[in-house]
């Protein structure tokens, strides 16, 4: 069950994470209403509070598990809102982060 929470949360801060960043970016680099990036500052508020749902009590550990999460979120953003098209290095590149992901949270542990 806790693979199941992390692995929702996950989800849940990277779309909280990098869509507040995307609103951010629309606002100031593509013209969008201000308010947008009142949206993505929010948005990014959000994600810090989802990240201390995780059940694993260490910060650095569920910070550098989130960074692969990050880096393969941003890729699946950039497919289904900007119709970005990664090629095999950023496939392989991802597929990498997520098994760091869950080398970092799942591996088994003493104690």
């Amino acid at each position: 069950m806790n693979i199941l929470r992390s692995s929702v949360l996950f989800v849940l801060a990277a779309v909280a994470e990098i869509g507040g960043a995307w609103l951010v970016w629309q606002a100031v680099r593509e013209g969008k209403p201000w308010w947008w990036a009142g949206l993505g500052i929010a948005a990014l508020g959000a994600y810090g509070f989802v990240a201390t749902l995780q059940p694993d009590a260490h910060f650095g550990r569920i910070l550098a598990a989130y960074g692969g999460v990050f880096v393969a979120g941003s890729l699946a953003w950039g497919v289904l809102i900007d119709r970005f098209t990664p090629d095999r290095w950023d496939l392989a590149g991802a597929a990498i982060c997520l098994a760091g992901v869950a080398v970092i949270m799942f591996a088994p542990r003493a104690g």
